[in-house]
Parts: C-alpha cells; sequence; structure tokens
C-alpha cells in the first residue's frame, strides 16, 4: 500500500500500550503536528515495579508513545524497546522504562522528562501524560464465576484487565487515595488539556477500552476539554473483543460504553474495520447516536489477526478527517 498523502492538521490521539502505538504510527504518516496524552494507571510488569519502588509516573505507556514517534530508524529506538533478561533485579525491565525513571527522579516534571527523552530519540511530535500524578483504575465486575449476580469491586490495571467477567463501569482514583475518598479527582495535565482543546483533530482508541481509552474521560478537566473543543473528534474501534475487559461485546456496545461514561461527549467519526462488523447497520445507529459518520474500511493487518496495518489505518483516518473537515 501507497503511504497516504499528508493533511496539514495538529492532531491528538489518546490512550496507552499497543493501541496508541498504532495510532501514533499512523499518524505521523499523514502529519508531523502529533501529539500524544498518555494514560498513568499501569500497575503491571516493569512499569508496575518502578511505580511501586520510586513512587514514580509508570514508564511504559509514555516509552510506547515516544518510540512509536521516534519512527523505525532512530537509533535509540531499538535501545529504548530492548528488555534485560536473566533473573536479576533488572530483569523485565525495558531500559527506556529505567531511563524515564531516572529521568522522573532528576528532573521532578513529566512534561520536561517526556520533552527531554523526545530529543534523545528524535520525536516528531510530542509526549504528554494525561495526569502528572500516578492513578489507579477501579471497577464494577459482574459475572464472576463464584457469584454471577454480585457487582464486585476491582481495583488496578491488571486486575481490571485479567479478572474474569464484566466490566460495568470505571473510575479513577489518585495512587494511595482511599476507594471512598471521591472528593479529589485525578488532576489533568495542563498541556495535555490544552493540546486538546488547540487541537484540529481527538482521537480515541484503538485499545484497551475500559484501562487505556476511557480513563482519559474520567479525568475531570480532560473530560471538559474533550466535550468543548472544536476539533474533529475519530474514535477508532478495535477489530477484535478483548478477554477479561470486552470479552463479547459487539463493535455498537464499545460506543454504547464510551456514552455511558461521557454522555455529552459528540464524536464526528467512527472508524472501523469492515471485516470485524457483522451489522454495520447496528454500528451505524450506534455512531449516529453520538453525532458521528460511520467508516468502513480493510484496516487490518494481514501479517498479525486482530491488530491495525498502520499505513492502511492512516489511509482510513486521512479520509474520514477530510471529510469532517469538508463539511
Amino acid at each position: 500500500m501507497s503511504e497516504p498523502e499528508p493533511v496539514p492538521v495538529k492532531a491528538v490521539a489518546l490512550g496507552g500500550g499497543r493501541g496508541l502505538f498504532v495510532t501514533l504510527s499512523a499518524l505521523r504518516l499523514i502529519t508531523p503536528d502529533v501529539t500524544a496524552v498518555v494514560t498513568v494507571a499501569d500497575d503491571g510488569g516493569s512499569s508496575g515495579r518502578l511505580r511501586r519502588e520510586l513512587g514514580l509516573l509508570p514508564p511504559g505507556d509514555l516509552r510506547k508513545a515516544l518510540t512509536a514517534l521516534a519512527g523505525p530508524d532512530g537509533p535509540w529506538r531499538e535501545v529504548f524497546e530492548h528488555r534485560f533478561g536473566g533473573t536479576g533485579a533488572l530483569a523485565g525491565h525495558a531500559v527506556g522504562n529505567l531511563v524515564l525513571a531516572g529521568l522522573l527522579e532528576v528532573l521532578g516534571d513529566p512534561v520536561e522528562v517526556l520533552a527531554e527523552a523526545a530529543r534523545l530519540l528524535g520525536v516528531t511530535g510530542r509526549v504528554l501524560p494525561m495526569s502528572t500524578e500516578p492513578l489507579d483504575i477501579e471497577a464494577d465486575v459482574t459475572g464472576l464465576e463464584e457469584d454471577p449476580t454480585t457487582v464486585r469491586r476491582i481495583r488496578g490495571q491488571v486486575a481490571v484487565a485479567t479478572t474474569p467477567g464484566h466490566v460495568q463501569r470505571i473510575r479513577l482514583h489518585g495512587a494511595g487515595r482511599p476507594a471512598v475518598r471521591r472528593l479529589e479527582p485525578p488532576t489533568a495535565c495542563p498541556q495535555a488539556v490544552d493540546a486538546v482543546l488547540g487541537a484540529d483533530v481527538v482521537l480515541l482508541g484503538p485499545g484497551s477500552w475500559f484501562t487505556s481509552v476511557l480513563p482519559h474521560l474520567l479525568v475531570p478537566e480532560l473530560h471538559e476539554a474533550l466535550v468543548a473543543t472544536a476539533a474533529a473528534r475519530v474514535v477508532v474501534l478495535n477489530l477484535v473483543p478483548q478477554p477479561g475487559e470486552t470479552e463479547g461485546f459487539s463493535p455498537e456496545r464499545h460506543l454504547d460504553v464510551l456514552c455511558e461514561h461521557a454522555p455529552r461527549l459528540r464524536v464526528d467519526a467512527v472508524i472501523a474495520d469492515a471485516d470485524s462488523v457483522p451489522t454495520p447497520d447496528r454500528l451505524r445507529r450506534a455512531a449516529s447516536a453520538l453525532g458521528a459518520d460511520m467508516w468502513l474500511d480493510s484496516v487490518g493487518s494481514a501479517r498479525r489477526p486482530g491488530r491495525h496495518d498502520p499505513a492502511a489505518l492512516a489511509a482510513a483516518l486521512r479520509r474520514a478527517i477530510t471529510s469532517v473537515r469538508g463539511r
């Protein structure tokens, strides 16, 4: 597939993990002006260890966003993604996670840290945390084997993503706050809010719906910015449901959950893979309820089933963005 033509837009992508990585990889093919706003609720793996031991922002999703915007040829990209093997204290840590952790301890300000790391990697664009404090995800889950009807409260990103059952709703708390204290909602990174308000297009998804996509809508200032922005708002749907989070979800159910968590949010375009939507009319109605047009395209990777192809997604994004801006 030939690379899509550039689109002169300021784009902001919100998410985390592999989903945000593919969105950023696609966006950098059509515009150099890309800002990533990254979730900071990870509590597993290398990120969770560094977060618990040092009290810092979990660096893993931030690292992935940086390497996505660095492109495939940057000399530091492979180093940042390298993980130590063996069984020692460094086993499992990504080099980039340790670099970011060190910068956070020395410089303190996460925005300054990410700017320094971006310069090191030769990043085209910008990476920002959605909050400058680590956050915890809490979910109401039903359908557990031992008691299918009772709603259980599960806390922590890894627990939410892996606990069997059906996630009904999520909330965000600052790390270490008791779950009952809801008078102190998480605070947004001011630069992330400004980026959303000043964007031409804002993207949500793909990615882990409850632990990477929806959390951005639960940070009050970021929520209000997403509601108020004049940018075109685009939702990119996953190709397959995710076990532990959205197993059994139809494509339209993803949009229903989005609306349940942010009923005032309006959307301009919904992009989905044509082969992943069994009932297009239902998805079209769900998209229309959010104010959006539906765009069905072939955006899946032939080599990696269940994942998006960045070039195909870039082409679909270009068509959708051009159409929305031409209204």
